[in-house]
């Protein structure tokens, strides 16, 4: 597992930096906001005084980019605190001790990512009930309901279907497609489950599903031997592999390479091993994802509201932070298009998604 990947966060050379100094929130009224008229009372009146926590669900290279640009934005925006704590082995019982220790340490603004969709509002109700600023970060909650004040996460369904249309498209429109995924319990692998077959039905049979294999994104030894198996068992079936999960889509990436079967891959997020592949033609494309804007622009938020300058104007909106498919033509470029996404999403939240008094 590439736990080390390079991030070009990139925030001061598109001017983010200026406009989390210099630009206000609309100021569309000084009260309004938090949900039922009753906004809590903030924890801090400065950015000096807030302490911010972004803790994923376990390790996961998928995260790196997070700590990077948390410290970035602790910088910028003159925090008191700002840490990355992945300790939660992807065991809810334990992410929810890890994060009642950062509560007990005076940290009181968190992005989260929960370990059980199903479970974490309960999680974030308890938070809050300690006064602490909840935003979920990288993956929403499971059904219509969110307790945090926000969710910044990739649109996963819509990911997930860029990613089969491209497979798709480099296998000619027609022929077996096979599916690598996450953990099938997680709300986001049925939702990107939902995506592969919404872009597989749109070619009107032309295309077949040869199998989904599910519960492959643990660490990389997992998605090597499943991928393996797989090329062992049915390579000479399969015309294109689509991956919707880190680990899958890495180990996808090299076996299909050292396999010289004319299986079309494409993948998922941009870790080395992957955009190696698209250089030397081996990998098709990928779907890159904006995990440096989820942790920038939540803590821009998370601080505003913490400091009581802004209030949620919907509470437990959900918001795409975007995800951009990468092949030979944009490898290069790619990343100027995700660091323009972060930025507008800095503008979105300052004039639509949060409510703040006047500057």
């Amino acid at each position: 597992m590439n736990t080390t990947r390079a991030v070009r966060v990139g925030l001061s050379a598109l001017g983010i930096a200026a406009l989390v100094v210099t630009a206000g929130c609309s100021t569309r009224g000084a009260t309004g906001g938090g949900g039922g008229g009753a906004p809590a009372a903030p924890a801090a009146t400065s950015a000096a005084q807030v302490k911010v926590a972004l803790v994923p669900g376990g390790a996961h290279p998928y995260f790196q980019p997070w700590k990077t640009a948390g410290d970035q934005a602790k910088t910028d925006l003159g925090l008191g605190g700002m840490t990355f704590d992945e300790t939660g082995q992807w065991d809810q019982a334990k992410q929810n001790a890890a994060l009642n220790s950062l509560a007990a340490q005076g940290y009181n603004a968190m992005g989260i990512f929960g370990v059980s969709p199903t479970d974490i509002n309960s999680t974030f109700t308890d938070l809050k009930s300690k006064g602490i600023t909840v935003a979920s970060l990288g993956s929403c909650p499971a059904g219509d309901v969110d307790q945090a004040s926000f969710c910044l996460s990739t649109e996963v369904q819509q990911a997930a279907e860029k990613a089969a249309q491209a497979a798709i498209t480099a296998m000619g429109g027609q022929g077996v497609l096979v599916h690598l995924t996450g953990n099938n319990v997680d709300s986001n692998t049925q939702r990107r489950i939902a995506g592969v077959k919404q872009a597989i039905d749109a070619t009107g049979g032309k295309v077949r599903l040869l199998t989904t294999i599910t519960d492959i994104d643990t660490d990389l030894q997992t998605a090597q031997k499943a991928v393996s198996d797989l090329l062992s068992a049915q390579g000479g079936q399969i015309n294109g592999i689509v991956s919707t999960a880190y680990n899958p889509a890495v180990a996808a990436a090299a076996a299909v390479k050292a396999s010289k079967l004319p299986i079309k891959d494409v993948a998922i997020d941009d870790d080395p091993t992957i955009l190696a592949g698209i250089r030397d033609g081996s990998v098709s494309a990928t779907v890159a994802q904006n995990p440096a804007g989820q942790a920038y622009v939540g803590t821009w938020a998370l601080t505003k509201l913490v400091t009581g300058a802004c209030t949620v104007a919907t509470p437990g909106v959900a918001i795409d932070s975007g995800s951009f498919v990468v092949d030979s033509k944009n490898v290069a470029s790619y990343d100027t298009e995700r660091q323009a996404k972060t930025k507008a999403l800095l503008e979105q939240f300052q004039n639509t998604v949060l409510r703040c008094k006047a500057q």
